[in-house]
């Protein structure tokens, strides 16, 4: 019974802080209001509007027996009663009418109802309050005659109803205002700091970001730019070390091929050489790796421009790129130009042709590479995204690297906010699938 009513809840509830706050602010003072005015209603508005009818019903008796008893003198209390009490009375030999004029959920309607069935009888009495504006209609039935009268609606009702609901609504309204304006500046620095996270787990270095809010969301924030910053430094010393160490190999295997040139044995001087060449190319992978690492500020990009770029670099008619519509999007542009070269070189060493095509959905944009070579078996499409793994029984990103291509363009992809995957393109080839926010 409970879980099925907490499941209901939380389909019912909103899921922002914001609004739940606000439901826990304003909700108490709303029926709070909701409990005095239904007190208020029912202990003081009905019985002061009971009284005032009660008292109005009692004077219509009176004046009608008035009437019976000396008709003679009926002008005279007439005009007592229009002078002092501003009513209008009027006895005539019409029709009792028929046709009901109350309003059947009108409180004044049901009061003056119930009085005027308790001292006249039913079917001896006819009125409307909404005939005129501000008086009330009566007839009542006396003999083969009809008096009507005709007073003032105040005597039926109390006005204070309307004081004491203006009084208790505009002052909710005012708090419920004063408690949005401070809610909203109590949740921003909450969205600010889901924003910097969003960023930061998107690659994004995070260096504007200052602490802000209540005591508790400030030591949180304050934390948090903490730890980016630590894992930031780490990335950077990691980068520096990988690209020191690369940078330091390379002397020695400058020396080495110079030595191997001196050599007179031309078969060992080709192995040797074939083994530093691909050393060298290791070492060119780990470079890679390493710039893809460094900082590099997040912007508005054009992905028109970036395979525009690309097509220049190439050259080569073996590359079709096919773009609808420009699209923009935020993100680091020489890591993703990296990337999109990384796919399409592997494309054209394996296969002759390499054809990219951008769609774009609501809120995602899909860059799509297919080529013709022989493609990857499926069993091996989460292997190709490892570190250092290499398929060399068909193909790797590095066909003499270290297979760090794929893993590079995944995390590059992730920290973007998108994903990629794998599958057989139409020409028999290898599909890369891109898709990234914007």
């Amino acid at each position: 019974m409970f879980s099925g009513l907490n499941k209901f809840l939380r389909v019912l509830l909103p899921k922002r802080l914001f609004y739940r706050a606000l439901i826990i602010v304003a909700a108490p003072i709303i029926i709070l209001q909701l409990i005095i005015t239904i007190v208020f209603f029912d202990s003081i508005w009905i019985k002061a509007n009971k009284s005032t009818t009660r008292a109005l019903v009692a004077q219509l008796k009176t004046i009608e027996e008035v009437y019976q008893n000396d008709k003679k003198n009926m002008d005279f209390f007439t005009d007592s009663y229009k002078n002092n009490f501003n009513f209008e009375i009027r006895i005539t030999e019409d029709e009792f009418p028929n046709v009901t004029g109350e309003r059947k959920f009108s409180p004044m309607d049901r009061s003056l109802r119930r009085e005027l069935k308790s001292v006249f009888g039913n079917n001896n009495y006819w009125f409307s309050t909404s005939k005129f504006k501000n008086a009330v209609e009566i007839k009542i039935k006396s003999k083969k005659e009809v008096i009507k009268f005709l007073v003032p609606k105040e005597m039926v009702s109390t006005s204070s109803i309307r004081v004491f609901v203006l009084w208790t609504t505009l002052p909710s309204i005012f708090l419920i205002i004063i408690a949005l304006i401070f809610l909203k500046n109590q949740t921003r620095p909450l969205v600010k700091l889901a924003k910097a996270a969003e960023r930061f787990g998107k690659g994004d270095y995070v260096n504007d970001f200052r602490p802000s809010g209540a005591q508790e969301i400030r030591k949180a924030a304050y934390e948090f730019d903490r730890m980016a910053k630590r894992i930031n430094r780490h990335l950077n010393q990691r980068s520096e070390m990988l690209s020191g160490i690369s940078h330091d190999l390379r002397t020695p295997l400058t020396r080495l091929k110079l030595q191997l040139a001196m050599i007179n044995q031309k078969d060992l001087s080709e192995k040797m050489s074939k083994d530093i060449d691909e050393m060298e190319n290791m070492l060119n992978d780990y470079l890679q790796f390493a710039k893809m690492q460094a900082q590099e500020n997040t912007i508005e990009i054009s992905l028109n421009e970036i395979f525009n770029q690309i097509n220049k670099s190439f050259n080569t008619d073996k590359l079709n790129v096919s773009c609808e519509l420009d699209t923009k999007l935020k993100g680091r542009p020489m890591a993703l130009k990296r990337s999109f070269e990384n796919i399409i070189y592997n494309g054209l060493t394996y296969g002759k042709n390499v054809w990219v095509k951008i769609n774009k959905s609501p809120n995602r944009v899909f860059i799509i590479f297919e080529d013709d070579g022989p493609g990857i078996p499926e069993d091996q499409y989460k292997n190709v995204f490892k570190p250092f793994f290499r398929l060399d029984q068909s193909r790797s990103l590095n066909q003499s690297g270290v297979g760090l291509g794929l893993a590079i363009v995944e995390d590059v992809v992730n920290s973007h906010g998108g994903n990629i995957q794998l599958g057989k393109s139409s020409f028999k080839g290898l599909q890369v699938k891109i898709s990234l926010p914007f």
